[in-house]
């Protein structure tokens, strides 16, 4: 290679460098957004009922705020290079997902859509080769709020809310069937699916507990 030509590639090497410490700029602050929610959405295991609506809201907050560090990642990405950089900073978006999914789920015991996660996060449908929100991120997200669910479900019978356990059960069998009905290629995404089971098991397990001590009515659909 002449001088030109290696001037020009070392040029666009520090162009990629650049990019890369200002993306991670971004990214570690929306990690410390995730951070503090799950520290605050952690308490949902020792909260009661009548109080989880305080706890919930400064969640919110933070949730909100992470719109900034969406649309700063929107104004560095160059045109059409999603999928070159979305690695970096996929998994701090799972997460997001999943605190907002699990802030809807104990709001009112729905569901959060695909399109809903991206609005909360702020990202904008003119930004798709920028910025987006992947199925994929949205699913595992629901995969997680599954997970969480799971230990919900045992907690908030020491908690003696009794009727957590199944609404909870009657939720996660609904979204798992919707989860069946998906074409899940991506191996990852796959294997999280298949270990849900075990979740539901664990949900189900602590309904015959209740319905056994006759601690809660349990409808007959949700009987094991």
């Amino acid at each position: 290679m002449d001088a030109p030509e290696l001037e020009r590639i070392n040029a666009l090497l520090d162009r990629d460098v650049e990019l890369r410490e200002k993306i991670k700029e971004q990214v570690n602050e929306l990690d410390k957004k995730t951070r503090t929610m799950i520290g605050v959405l952690n308490k949902i295991h020792s909260t009661p009922p009548e109080s989880m609506s305080a706890l919930l809201d400064p969640v919110r907050l933070t949730l909100s705020s992470c719109q900034e560090a969406t649309s700063a990642l929107a104004e560095l990405i160059p045109k059409n290079q999603f999928w070159r950089w979305k690695d970096m900073w996929s998994n701090s978006i799972r997460t997001a997902v999943f605190s907002a999914a699990l802030i809807q789920y104990l709001s009112n015991r729905s569901l959060l859509s695909l399109g809903q996660a991206s609005e909360i996060l702020g990202i904008k449908a003119e930004w798709n080769d920028r910025m987006t929100l992947p199925v994929e991120d949205y699913l595992h997200g629901l995969i997680s709020l599954v997970n969480e669910l799971s230990r919900l479900a045992v907690n908030a019978v020491t908690l003696g809310n009794f009727e957590e356990p199944i609404k909870i059960s009657i939720f996660v069998k609904e979204l798992f069937a919707g989860f069946s009905m998906l074409n899940l290629k991506n191996d990852t995404l796959r294997r999280r699916f298949d270990s849900l089971k075990y979740d539901i098991k664990k949900i189900e397990e602590v309904v015959y507990d209740v319905s056994l001590r006759k601690l809660a009515e349990v409808p007959q659909t949700n009987s094991p």
